[in-house]
């Protein structure tokens, strides 16, 4: 059974090329065993839903003045135990609860059952939680919350940015809520120390920046990571990448191909990395190496390594290119870097070439060939005199591909190039497309892409080296579409 007709055959129906945006035309593929589970498809990630801010109805001014005083009530009865790092979170919060029924006993106020329940959810969220970010942290339709001061939250839906009607009541609420953040990593935040980077407990990026840095206040930045990680088959059902292309990925990870994956911010290229490496065998031992866990492997052989920053002195830093050096001392059989923004990309081109081949990694950058020049330009960072054709004889020769993924104006993930490195022509690296991405198609009525990324008609030079491993690819992946050639 091929990959398209087990496609088919776990969604239990018949594909839809229109609502699907790609072609799911079966194609010969002996040989070939895809390894990922199928998940059913988020309807709140199809990008044709029209993106709406996060609504909150706020408390009456009774409400509000009681929240306030129970607020400071329970933080004046717990004191430092809310910030007590030994302290178990649920035994935290059977106390916390107690003390807030307690408190709103005292009060005596005459509240509605749900006015009651309201009450102590948003006063636990406070405490305990996030504040008024908190219903944003749960809501999985949201990807990205960005707090620009009190009274500015803007959150990022499908790849549309909106401003809620949400607040914090005071600058020192959306301080202690930071305080809380960074403390449960053991980082700390203060006007020595005015910036950091975190993580919440799933995964989700936080990056704060306080006054004196930021001028209008403190700003909060989470980028949130679905708990469940994103397969294949998911971003071929969101029109990210064709069934076609999915199998050329496939077969380059098993055939142990580098491959670069190349993006903007917030294009997609985690989970793009993070959907690739599950192509990789389970029998292979993977070593992945990131600023931020945030790689979500599903294999057993696994070792996960993460950079740490300075402390307060100034001292202990161990960077990516530490991590780099030392997994070459790990027997690792693939090397996955969450991306390379430094000097430690010297050290990944320097082991794709002595024999660790397979490995995979991110970087910055708008096309392919703006991924080579970026890479040229982080070797020259390690600090070591190279000539220019030096540094692009090692890109060449460790350098397999290059994903590039981009988010368009419809707000849609998209991966607009797969280019094969093909080696060099006199000082120039050169570069050929297997596919891209047909923006010739036009728009839809709600400003969405029509088009689909689609082969060139070129066979890549790579295919021979399918055939010397045994591993079987469908000859018409490279076929033109039937409309002819792009325009």
């Amino acid at each position: 059974m091929n990959l398209s007709e087990r496609l088919a055959a776990a969604r239990g129906q018949s594909p839809e090329p229109i609502a699907r945006a790609v072609s799911l035309a079966p194609a010969s593929n002996a040989g070939y065993q895809h390894p990922g589970l199928f998940l059913p498809p988020d309807p709140v990630a199809d990008a044709t839903i029209v993106s709406t801010p996060t609504t909150h109805q706020p408390l009456t001014d009774g409400l509000a003045g009681l929240k306030q005083r129970a607020t400071e009530t329970l933080f004046e009865r717990l004191g430092a135990r809310l910030s007590d790092p030994t302290m178990d979170e649920d035994d935290l919060t059977r106390m916390a609860s107690d003390e807030l029924a307690s408190i709103i006993q005292d009060e005596q106020a005459a509240l509605s059952t749900e006015e009651r329940r309201r009450l102590i959810k948003e006063v636990s969220d406070d405490v305990l939680g996030f504040g008024p970010l908190q219903q944003m942290l749960d809501d999985p339709s949201i990807t990205e919350i960005m707090v620009n001061n009190t009274d500015a939250i803007y959150i990022e839906r499908l790849g549309k940015i909106s401003k809620t009607s949400l607040s914090f009541a005071s600058e020192a609420q959306l301080r202690r809520v930071i305080d809380r953040i960074v403390s449960k990593v053991g980082r700390r935040i203060d006007e020595s120390s005015p910036l950091v980077d975190a993580r919440l407990e799933d995964g989700s990026r936080v990056n704060v920046i306080i006054p004196p840095l930021a001028v209008n206040g403190p700003t909060l930045t989470i980028r949130k990571f679905s708990h469940v990680p994103l397969t294949v088959e998911n971003l071929i059902d969101f029109g990210t990448l064709t069934t076609e292309m999915a199998e050329l990925l496939h077969a380059c990870v098993w055939a142990r191909m580098n491959i670069l994956v190349s993006g903007g911010t917030g294009t997609g290229k985690t989970t793009l990395l993070n959907v690739l490496s599950s192509f990789i065998p389970s029998t292979d031992r993977i070593i992945t190496i990131e600023d931020a866990v945030e790689l979500q492997l599903q294999q057993e052989h696994v070792i996960r390594l993460e950079s740490r920053p300075p402390n307060i002195e100034g001292k202990g830093e161990v960077g990516i290119r530490d991590l780099v050096r030392n997994s070459l001392r790990m027997r690792p059989d693939r090397i996955v870097v969450g991306e390379v923004r430094g000097g430690e990309s010297l050290d990944m081109l320097q082991a794709m070439n002595t024999g660790h081949d397979g490995s995979i990694s991110t970087i910055h950058a708008n096309s392919p060939r703006d991924c080579i020049a970026r890479l040229e330009t982080l070797v020259m960072m390690a600090g070591i005199e190279l000539p220019l054709r030096a540094i692009r004889e090692q890109i060449s020769s460790a350098v397999d591909l290059v994903v590039q993924i981009t988010r368009l104006r419809d707000g849609t993930r998209r991966v607009t190039h797969i280019t094969e490195v093909q080696g060099m022509e006199g000082d120039v690296v050169t570069l050929q497309d297997a596919f891209l991405f047909d923006y010739s198609a036009g728009l839809d009525s709600n400003g969405r892409f029509l088009g689909k990324p689609v082969a060139t008609g070129i066979r890549p030079r790579f295919v021979e080296r399918f055939n010397d491993l045994g591993i079987n690819i469908s000859p018409s992946i490279f076929d033109l579409p039937l409309s002819g050639a792009m325009r």
